[in-house]
């Protein structure tokens, strides 16, 4: 009997796996590594202002998102023009894929990188060039140049790169850019770039600003904690942010979640203080681990990568066994978010008893 049937590309979109929550062992307190969210509460004020908004929650939220654009453009210090909003950076990518792919239209990104870029390219019905990141986990930017056609209309550019921890230089950036047609959108996705510390960092705001053809993706979901709430913005030249507000979903981002973000905003040096913290224990688990005889890649976002190929779901068990839950890539490694410190001695354990 006939049914109605989807797109055939539509059969082809990977399924994105979430990261699990902590199995529940008695006497044992579980943490969650697996979905680098921040595991400090909301800032003081965050949730007050949720709930103001939240008392009003028969109404449909500002659907231009106004008093979040303003925040945003003074914060940044760039027009309210060159913004875009989207439930997460991750509605952001889709919505950039669709405004300016057609079917059979090139993306080209690296690989192993964030697992939503293929799932939204896919979707578009566009095609996937992805390009093998290097052996210490870095964008191999001249084998992304090359992957260049007449094709491409998109190049993503995570840094620091979700999941095997290094950022870009903004040396390494230029150069590249030079080698990138105009008329290809050049993503720099900086999900986390708060917690990127080292020298010859990129610099998203200028590099958009030099170039008609980059845009920015950033997040609330990481530094800021508002991963519940699903609140991402892009930052682009006027014409690309217009072609991305084009194609958003309407009320997309709730009134709650714009009165958080907005309340985040006014609250940077609180939160700047709970990044640093997090660096800190970064460092202090990726030094303990190189010391345990490791290869741990430069980590610049809020979790550490181990390169484990086939040992993923082994290590994964373990640490399940030892109420921390974190994030496989069966065949390619096991991503590992900074959390707690506690959490972090437990993993510093489990570690060990696997070398």
């Amino acid at each position: 009997m006939a049914h109605p049937q989807p797109r055939e590309n539509v059969t082809r979109i990977p399924a994105y796996v979430p990261g699990r929550p902590p199995t529940v062992r008695p006497g044992m307190t579980a943490y969650k590594l697996s979905s680098n969210e921040n595991p400090y509460p909301p800032l003081p004020g965050v949730v007050e202002a949720a709930g103001v908004a939240a008392a009003a929650m028969n109404r449909y939220p500002d659907m231009g998102s106004a008093e979040l654009y303003a925040a945003l453009s003074e914060r940044l210090g760039v027009p309210a023009a060159d913004l875009a909003t989207g439930t997460g950076s991750v509605a952001l990518i889709y919505q950039l894929v669709n405004a300016f792919c057609e079917p059979g239209d090139e993306v080209v990104y690296a690989w192993r990188s964030f697992e939503a870029y293929p799932i939204a390219i896919t979707a578009a019905g566009a095609t996937s060039v992805q390009v093998s990141v290097t052996a210490d986990g870095r964008h191999d930017l001249d084998a992304m140049a090359a992957a260049i056609t007449d094709r491409t209309r998109i190049v993503m550019l995570c840094t620091p790169n979700n999941p095997t921890g290094p950022a870009l230089t903004q040396t390494e950036l230029d150069d590249f850019l030079a080698k990138v047609p105009e008329d290809v959108v050049v993503v720099i996705d900086e999900a986390y770039v708060e917690f990127v510390r080292m020298d010859d960092a990129v610099d998203g705001l200028a590099t958009y600003r030099a170039h008609p053809n980059v845009v920015l993706f950033r997040t609330f979901s990481k530094a800021y904690g508002l991963a519940g709430f699903r609140v991402g913005y892009a930052v682009a030249p006027a014409p690309i942010a217009a072609a991305l507000r084009a194609v958003s979903l309407p009320f997309g981002i709730s009134a709650v979640a714009q009165a958080a973000a907005v309340a985040s905003l006014e609250r940077e040096s609180e939160l700047l203080e709970r990044v640093e913290a997090l660096v800190v224990e970064r460092t202090r688990i990726r030094d303990a681990l190189l010391e345990q005889g490791w290869e741990i890649p430069e980590a610049q976002g809020n979790f550490v990568w181990f390169p484990i190929g086939e040992r993923a779901a082994e290590f994964a068990a373990a640490a399940d066994a030892a109420g921390l839950t974190v994030r496989p890539f069966q065949g390619d490694g096991v991503r590992v978010s900074i959390g707690e410190v506690e959490a972090g001695d437990r993993l510093l354990e489990v570690a060990a008893s696997l070398r």
